[in-house]
């Protein structure tokens, strides 16, 4: 764990919970409530500052955290304050339901920004296909090159990622059934079906995924090539026959532009801290196949361009949330998925190591990239309806707004404590696994 990934990842967690903690102060002065504190970080006071308003503004110790502190907020408030017109409960249902909000609201808000920044810099990657395989299922059914795919497997997608993903997810195989895919060609759209057809390929037996993440192995099959040469999951793949890779989609751009044959790879990689290479001979196998390829490389877009494929980076990154739980709850994923503060500062660390060579743009662009996943997380996160979270708040509000009337304080409090208990427990186990994938 380096120095610069630390310091980066304290900046980065500091924006992105400033943003969301920004969000609730907003809308609770706008709606007339009264902050008594807004900090970030948690733990004794470093700098502390009262405003003539009355809050008091903390920058305290441990920085992985924040809060939007309000008059009335809490169970416990001083019986002076009780009927205190600028308490958080005095406000009608619909104010407090928009205070709530307006935290995780703000993080998207962030994301989209960050993605402006980063498409209008670097572009994104259209899910054109770059290659039919003459004779193959997907040449038959009409599919050629340059066609730009719109639905994948009955699916909307707008860039080449989401595609690599879902094969990640839902590899094309012998049960599969037949691919539905939509296809625009000379602006007339097209709706084919492909069959899988079995294929023979060389293979290294890795899992990862081709997003602007470091390229780290998410899985390796067992005896492939990979396995043999002693990688494992966890390891973050920087060059490939002495060609860098910063990235998943990177590596992705290499695979499709450099076809598997017998011969011996070069691979360079990280682990916990250490550099290593190997060599890794692919190994011939079996399996399923459409027939085509797709871009994975980023292209330039005009401002309208720009603002469109941001929005679509939003719904990208949120779907990828609830993709990643489902594999995960599926038993398919592994917690190695998870990471709490110390497992992000290691992907900092590793994002930033893995670009810096590149040059500035490249490096700074790289964690914006990262920044603007971390946000939608925490906001999707935020909206999980667990009590001491926004999104558990949000719904005892929606009860309280159906009841039309509030709910028992002491009803709100058990279940404001059971969900801290269960986000404690979680913590806990995210914390474990990645000191583990630390050491």
């Amino acid at each position: 764990m380096s120095v610069i990934g630390i310091i980066l990842s304290i900046v980065i967690l500091g924006l992105l919970i400033l943003v969301h903690e920004f969000g609730h102060f907003i809308l609770a002065r706008k709606n007339g409530i009264f902050v008594k504190e807004f900090s970030i970080g948690f733990g004794p006071r470093i700098v502390s500052h009262v405003a003539k308003s009355g809050t008091r503004f903390s920058w305290k110790a441990i920085p992985f955290g924040g809060s939007c502190a309000m008059l009335g907020e809490m169970e416990e408030e001083d019986d002076e304050h009780a009927d205190d017109e600028r308490s958080f409960e005095k406000k009608s249902v619909w104010a407090r339901m928009s205070v709530i909000l307006a935290g995780p609201f703000f993080n998207f808000f962030l994301a989209f920004v960050l993605s402006v920044i980063y498409i209008g810099t670097m572009g994104y990657d259209p899910p054109t296909v770059t290659s039919v395989t003459e004779g193959s299922a997907a040449y038959e059914a009409g599919l050629r090159e340059g066609d730009l795919i719109t639905s994948y497997n009955g699916k909307g997608v707008n860039f080449g990622r989401e595609i690599y993903i879902e094969n990640v997810l839902h590899p094309v195989s012998a049960e599969s059934e037949d691919y539905v895919i939509t296809y625009v060609r000379d602006g007339v759209k097209e709706t084919i079906t492909i069959p899988p057809t079995p294929y023979s390929y060389y293979l290294l037996g890795i899992k990862y995924y081709a997003d602007t993440n470091p390229a780290k192995i998410e899985g390796i099959e067992k005896d492939t090539p990979v396995d043999e040469a002693g990688m494992e999951d966890g390891d973050i793949i920087t060059a490939i026959n002495g060609i860098p890779v910063s990235t998943g989609a990177e590596l992705a751009e290499y695979f499709n532009k450099h076809e598997l044959t017998g011969e011996q790879l070069t691979v360079s990689y990280t682990r916990r801290g250490g550099e290593f290479t190997t060599t890794v001979t692919p190994k011939m196998t079996t399996a399923y196949k459409l027939g085509f390829t797709f871009n994975m490389e980023n292209q330039k877009t005009d401002a309208l361009g720009t603002i469109k494929y941001s929005f679509c980076e939003m719904g990208y990154q949120i779907s990828s949330v609830f993709k990643s739980l489902g594999y995960l709850i599926s038993g398919r994923g592994s917690l190695d998925m998870l990471s709490g503060p110390v497992g992000i500062v290691e992907i900092v660390g590793q994002t930033y190591d893995a670009s810096v060579s590149r040059g500035f743009l490249v490096t700074l662009m790289n964690l914006i990239s990262l920044m603007i996943s971390l946000s939608a997380n925490l906001g999707i996160i935020n909206l999980f309806p667990i009590p001491a979270l926004d999104g558990g708040k949000f719904i005892l509000l929606i009860i309280e707004a159906i009841r039309r009337k509030p709910i028992p304080r002491k009803y709100e409090g058990v279940a404001t404590i059971i969900g801290a208990a269960l986000l404690v427990l979680l913590m806990g186990v995210v914390l474990v696994n990645d000191i583990l994938k630390l050491f």
